[in-house]
């Protein structure tokens, strides 16, 4: 399948004759009652509506359904909207009426909700129709993108090893003409040898996708955005070997490379005057005789000598090598994005990625950024306190601690030793999953952070640098 060429599904063209789903805050409830048919409010009104959020009702007619109503309690956010595609009558279309809300940030739940993963097996029905309102573009661009990060996070690892995961991010480069670079072979071990050891157990070949690509308005010193991924399409953890239960969601490790993929449509579909480079290191952590081994040393591409106290603390290692190939570039911002650690999913829980930032103010853009956008994000600490944790006494560093503690801090302190100090660089920790269904939020693969990146990236280089 094309994982980049999938369109939003749900949106009808504007002028298309449609329903009126009237949407309600409880403060606004008595109003919207009193410009109802009378019969429609006293149905309302004996069935107890409040205007709760989600609280959906099919208003009847003289045709049959007439329209509908729903609450939206005191939820600001997109997934207020999330419910509705999979819940309205899916042969009907509908329109949203103005209201106390933004209706570009409608549609986009409208849209995150009417998300099914269908590559595989048809569902059991699809969403209902809405006709496109104002700002749509933009709306059904930030949902195309989460929808390709879904789909690549969903697909099992049989079907997405190493060589899908490349083929789709070059797929990406290509649809918005970005020059793809991709390493596999003599080459990877030569200038990615970290993602070489990792890929060594499994018969499925290791790839390093770069892509390189201008914005049409931006010069050629316009700011470098520099992106990292963590693409590790199924982690067994090695010959540290995972537990069963462990390995049922590890088709997801490679989360962080499909967000970044995401977040990069997001900058080159809006065209943004900047230069772009994506690195995405694509490979498998399996077991067999020519895995790495627990006490390995391993010489990293920028000359480090690595200790391998645990072989399922993988992720690191496949970043260590990009983001010291970005850092030469003297990018004006250097992101990654890994499912690196259970550590982070312990200290905030699924819903709460985790940022480590080494520059304050990029750090604030983007937690402000995460509350206009709903996309949320915790800032957890670079604490130097802890990096002699990674010594190491035959190598210059280990790529684990012997202490069982702040794991989440510990590999992004491993991580900073391969980052130029001048260069601001945020590391996200997150978990790219939805263990069960909510709106705006199918259960399976999710796109967290990608809306605050980008919004942030927005607000700092949108009129950087143009001709």
């Amino acid at each position: 399948m094309s994982f980049v060429d999938r369109t939003v599904d749900c949106i009808a063209p504007a002028g298309t004759p449609a329903l009126p789903v009237i949407a309600v805050r409880p403060e606004g409830l008595e109003a919207a009652l009193a410009g109802m048919e009378p019969g429609q409010a006293a149905f309302l009104k004996a069935q107890g509506f409040k205007a709760a959020a989600q609280e959906l009702v099919l208003l009847a007619g003289a045709g049959g359904v007439a329209g509908a109503i729903l609450g939206l309690g005191a939820d600001r956010s997109p997934n207020a909207f999330g419910g509705l595609a999979m819940r309205l009558p899916e042969k009907l279309t509908w329109m949203l009426r103005p209201g106390d809300y933004d209706s570009t940030e409608a549609l986009l739940g409208y849209c995150l909700g009417a998300y099914r993963f269908t590559t595989l097996v048809e569902g059991k029905r699809g969403p209902a129709k809405l006709v496109a309102t104002e700002g749509a573009g933009d709306a059904v661009a930030r949902a195309e993108a989460a929808w390709m990060v879904r789909d690549l996070i969903n697909m099992p690892a049989n079907l997405l090893g190493p060589s899908e995961l490349a083929g789709a991010a070059a797929a990406l480069g290509r649809k918005f003409g970005a020059e793809v670079v991709v390493a596999a072979g003599e080459e990877l071990s030569r200038n990615y040898p970290m993602i070489a050891a990792v890929g060594a157990g499994s018969e499925r070949a290791a790839h390093v996708v770069v892509l390189r690509w201008r914005g049409s308005a931006a010069t050629a010193d316009a700011p470098l955005i520099s992106l990292c991924g963590k693409g590790v399409c199924f982690d067994s953890g090695g010959y540290d070997l995972k537990p069963a239960a462990g390995m049922l969601r590890m088709k997801k490790d490679m989360g962080g490379a499909a967000t970044v993929l995401g977040l990069a449509r997001m900058i080159m579909q809006a065209d943004l005057p900047v230069r772009l480079a994506v690195r995405v290191g694509c490979v498998e952590n399996s077991v067999s005789g020519h895995a790495m081994r627990p006490l390995d040393v391993i010489r990293t591409r920028k000359g480090l000598q690595v200790e391998i106290g645990n072989t399922d603390a993988e992720g690191r290692l496949v970043l260590c090598d990009l983001l010291d190939e970005a850092c030469a570039d003297n990018p004006a911002l250097l992101i990654d994005c890994a499912t690196l650690t259970g550590a982070a999913r312990v200290a905030l829980g699924p819903e709460l990625p985790a940022l480590f930032c080494n520059d304050d103010g990029w750090a604030d853009a983007v937690l402000q950024s995460s509350r206009v956008s709903h996309d949320p994000m915790w800032r957890l600490p670079l604490w130097s306190g802890y990096d002699t944790w990674l010594n190491s006494p035959v190598a210059d560093l280990n790529n684990v601690s012997t202490r069982p503690f702040a794991g989440a801090i510990v590999a992004a302190l491993f991580l900073q030793r391969f980052v130029t100090a001048n260069v601001p660089w945020s590391h996200i920790d997150l978990y790219a999953w939805n263990d069960q269904a909510m709106p705006g939020r199918p259960e399976g693969g999710e796109a967290q952070a990608m809306r605050a990146l980008f919004g942030a990236i927005v607000a700092k280089f949108s009129s950087s640098h143009v001709d």
